[in-house]
């Protein structure tokens, strides 16, 4: 039986991974350390589905303190433990940002030298391009991060590319590009417009909407980061996009379609915002079988109803 560790397994995409992971037999040791950047009780109720999964063993404690015999044993380890937010990552928050996304993997890769892994994902994201010169976007493209949280995921794939060239440590990173679904954090742009909707308040949207994002349904998202573990090439990085470049209005359009009417005031873009994201998948398509299958109307359909669920509960 394939043991799989999960990182970050409480958070929006660590949680659906990790059930997808157990849904195929394997053993799951789940970890989060439940950081504060939003309230910890959507991370619990995140992990409710697994948490006393007979085939799952959950540790909620720091990644470092669980190191090295969290990886005993372990074939495939996904490490998408991460200090998230693009603007909160300016400022003298940013000590949080390189313990959490630079020190720790670094950790990680140290104790992964010793194990005899078949392979270990490091999730990226698209904000290691900032402002890409091409779209869509190949791997191959020169980093130029925007925003400091993007800078340490560049220096995260940095790491993972030097422990594979120096020491043989099997890692794959991929990047993930404006994923949305059930569970996304309360702070990303679908989750605030699906509750401005339902609950008639306004939605605030940086920019004039005609800013584009590659949009990326969680489970396709999932789908290729197994996909990269199983087929994956060490010392590669993988786009994992929808495979689609659609406008922030567009988006807000199929939502009123949905959800009801949106009041929406517009506000300057925020620092470091990539005006355009748009991954090329090529490489993913021919290594990994990677294929989007969730469309947007879709996508936001399943979102919609899972904020309305959750919105009767009264969780923020």
């Amino acid at each position: 039986m394939i043991t799989a560790v999960v990182t970050g397994a409480a958070g929006f995409v660590g949680s659906h991974l990790t059930q997808a992971c157990l849904d195929r037999g394997w053993r799951v040791r789940a970890v989060d350390v439940l950081t504060p950047y939003y309230n910890q009780t959507l991370k619990r109720r995140n992990s409710e589905g697994f948490i006393d999964h007979p085939a799952c063993t959950y540790l909620e404690c720091e990644l470092i303190d669980a190191l090295p015999s969290l990886l005993d044993g372990a074939d495939y380890v996904f490490h998408l433990a991460a200090q998230a937010g693009v603007r909160a990552s300016w400022g003298t928050e940013f000590d949080i940002y390189t313990h959490l996304n630079v020190t720790t993997v670094q950790r990680l890769f140290e104790a992964a030298k010793d194990a005899q892994l078949t392979k270990l994902v490091f999730a990226s994201s698209s904000s290691v391009y900032g402002d890409a010169e091409r779209l869509p976007t190949p791997e191959d493209s020169i980093l130029r991060p925007g925003p400091p949280y993007g800078a340490t995921k560049a220096m995260g794939e940095h790491l993972a590319y030097l422990y594979w060239r120096s020491y043989g440590v099997p890692v794959v990173s991929v990047r993930y590009f404006t994923v949305y679904g059930p569970r996304q954090r309360p702070d990303m742009a679908f989750s605030r417009a699906i509750k401005a909707a339902l609950r008639g308040t306004e939605f605030t949207l940086f920019g004039d909407g005609r800013q584009t994002r590659d949009f990326t349904f969680v489970e396709d998202t999932v789908n290729g980061t197994i996909a990269a573990a199983e087929h994956g090439l060490p010392g590669r990085a993988y786009n994992l996009g929808g495979g689609a470049r659609v406008s922030m209005r567009e988006m807000l359009d199929t939502l009123e379609g949905i959800a009801g009417p949106l009041h929406v005031r517009t506000r300057e873009p925020q620092r470091g915002d990539a005006r355009d994201t748009a991954a090329d998948i090529s490489r993913a398509a021919t290594d990994l079988g990677f294929a989007p299958r969730h469309g947007l109307e879709d996508g936001l359909r399943a979102q919609v109803a899972w904020q309305r669920a959750t919105e009767l509960v009264g969780v923020e």
